[in-house]
This record gives structure tokens, sequence and C-alpha cells, in this order.
């Protein structure tokens, strides 16, 4: 059986990182992530893992990275400012190959901003933040319980495709209280990476099948396996000929692209005659939601599509829930991210817009539908 515990987002993560397997953490304190560390440094010397404060955030990340590929389930949480300074660090692990989980708890910004609020301004820097070709996997969760479920599937979904997975969360889901069902290892399914069925001999790290997941050996395991940053071939070489970098940038992108439909997760609502279907994340998404049903009863047709799965963008489901829509709104704190990728997927003649929701302070339901009948 379960625990059942009364508590915020940052916790439940927290929860949900040890029990997916996670047993090194390294970062530097960022409001409003900083219990995550606190708990963590709690946590994991008492269950024989290993936490380390590092100097900054640049060191946190490329500890985490060195610490996976010596076969350990790693995290580490930040924030804006802290997440920008990590990007050079996802660049590395997207390049090697190295699964890790990322915790961007968002606030407002830019810059230094107002540390403790909230905010949904990072969703296009998941994506885009790194220099180059490369895909991302990036959750979002909207209450305390999906931020236990979704940072399992994080570890999960980062052991499987051999990718860095970025967890996104906002300052008001980390501080927010809710009931919390810590599930059982016999409730939970847990991904471990694979091994190699080849060899030392044979063996060829960076060598893919027809998923495009390469499987690569820990460090200390008696294979041969290089890392590095350069571009490199399926034995981890370093070459620079064309041929070489082309097979490198498509290895690192295709193997999210083919297997996006497997990696999509989203919840929609009355959309299947919505003439009006409102798209929006995270706790932005959870109080659409209850905004739309609302609305519902007053006989507006109103549907709500609410991305899990901000990246990869779940392109055909929103096509899908939209096939009835004359318009397709975006809710965001924020003056517009997510209305990129619903711009992008939304077919020509529908009217696609933002309304963006700029206060810090998280809207109720009613301040929802009064910005929507100002502004619609």
């Amino acid at each position: 059986m379960g625990r059942v515990l009364f508590t915020h987002g940052n916790d439940a993560i927290v929860e949900g990182a040890i029990a997916a397997g996670c047993r090194f953490y390294a970062g530097y304190p960022i409001t409003p992530s900083s219990e995550i560390a606190e708990e963590m440094s709690k946590r994991l010397p008492a269950l024989g893992g290993v936490y380390v404060q590092g100097e900054d955030e640049l060191a946190s990340i490329n500890m985490i990275i060195g610490a996976s590929m010596a076969g350990a389930k790693a995290m580490t949480a930040t924030s804006g400012p802290g997440f920008s300074l990590m990007q050079e660090g996802i660049g590395l692990a997207v390049a090697t190959e190295t699964p890790i989980v990322v915790v961007d708890v968002m606030r407002a910004g830019p810059s230094t901003g107002i540390a403790s609020k909230a905010w949904q301004g990072d969703l296009m820097q998941v994506r885009f933040g790194s220099h180059s070709d490369y895909e991302i996997i990036s959750l979002y969760p909207s209450s305390v319980q999906e931020a236990f479920d979704l940072t399992v599937e994080a570890f999960n979904l980062a052991e499987t495709y051999m990718a860095p997975v970025v967890l996104l969360s906002d300052g008001v889901l980390a501080r927010m209280r809710e009931r919390l069902y810590v599930k059982d290892q016999s409730e939970l399914v847990i991904v471990n990476r694979r091994k190699p069925a080849e060899s030392p001999e044979t063996y060829m790290p960076y060598k893919r099948g027809e998923d495009y997941i390469p499987v690569i050996a820990n460090f200390g395991e008696g294979y041969y396996v290089l890392k590095d940053s350069l571009t490199h071939d399926e034995r981890g070489y370093y070459y620079e000929r064309p041929d070489v970098q082309a097979k490198f940038v498509q290895g690192v992108t295709e193997k999210i692209r083919r297997n996006a439909s497997r990696i999509y997760r989203w919840e929609e609502r009355y959309t299947e005659d919505a003439e009006v279907l409102f798209v929006a994340s995270g706790v932005m998404g959870r109080i659409a939601s209850v905004m739309v049903r609302e609305a519902r009863e007053e006989g507006k047709k109103w549907g709500i599509f609410r991305p899990i799965t901000i990246w990869p963008f779940p392109e055909d489901p929103l096509r899908k829930a939209a096939r009835s829509a004359s318009k397709v709104v975006t809710i965001e704190m924020s003056v517009g991210k997510l209305i990129y990728p619903v711009k992008w997927t939304i077919r020509d003649g529908q009217e696609v817009k933002v309304l963006p929701w700029l206060s810090y302070e998280a809207p109720s339901p009613d301040d929802l539908l009064n910005l929507v009948e100002v502004n619609l």
C-alpha cells in the first residue's frame, strides 16, 4: 500500500523522483524550486544515494550528466535564471544521449524578475534553449498528484529514449498543497535503461535500430564507451565528414520524432462539438477546465485541450480535438508561448489567438471567464 500525504508540488516531485529510482541529485538552490533540493538533501543519504550542492547551475547539470553516465538515475531542479545557465549542459546530454531529468519551476521574469512568483514563460526555451538540431521531451503537470506521477514518467521517458527530459512546474504548483497518494513500488511501472546484448568486442554505443534509440552501456561495465560533445559516429569517434554529421543530428532528432505518438500525453474535454477550443497547460489548464465546464452548463459550446507533453507537442491529438472549432484560443500566464506550437498545428481557416493572463497571481475560473468575455 502507498502513503497519503497533504503536501505541495515540490515535495511531490521529490517523492516521484525517489520512487522512480533517482539516487543522485546535484543542484543550486533557487526560488521557487529550493524545497526540492532541501528535501533531497535529507532523503537521499538515508537511501544510499548522493546529494551534492553544486557551486552553481553549470556545475550541477554536469554532475548529474556524469552520474548518469556511470549508471545512476540523476536529477537537478532550478528556475528560469538557473535554467538559462544549464542550456549548454542540456546540449551535452543531448549529444551524448545521456538520460537525465531537469526540473524547471518557472517564475516571473525576464532576468531575475520576481523570484517567488509564478509565470509560464519558459516553454519555448525548453524546446530551443540549446543550439543546433535536437528534440526534447518535456512534461507539465497541473496538480500535486500529477507532479508525482509525471516525475516518475519523466525518468521512464529519459531511460527509454536515452535523452534529457525537462519536467516543468511553476510557482503556483510548487507551493500549492493538496492530497498526494504516493504509490507503492508494486503499483508503479519503472523503466530502467537497456543493457547491450553484444560482446564488448563488437559493441558500438551509438548504433541504432528501427526505433533509432541506441543501447549505451554505463561506465564501468566492461564496454568501451566514448562520451564526447563532438560530432561522432556509431563508435563515438569524432569525424569531420558530412555523412557523419547528418547521421549524428538525425539520430538525436529521429529517436524522438519517430516515437512521438508514444510520448504524447494530453487531456481533453467537451471537444466533440466545441465551437471554441481553449488550449492551456499546467495550472492554467486546470483552471481553464473549470471555466469551460461552467460555461457548458450555461449552454456555451466550448472545449478544453490540455497538453501534458509540451514537447514533443501533441499535434495530431490537437488537430482532432479542434476539428469542429472555428476558434482556437490559448490561455497563458505569459504574453504567449504555447500559442506558437498551437499555430504550427492548427489548419488554415481556423482563427488562433492568445489570451494572456499577465498577473503572477493565479486567476479564478471567473477571472478567466471575464478575460474571455472582454477579449474574445
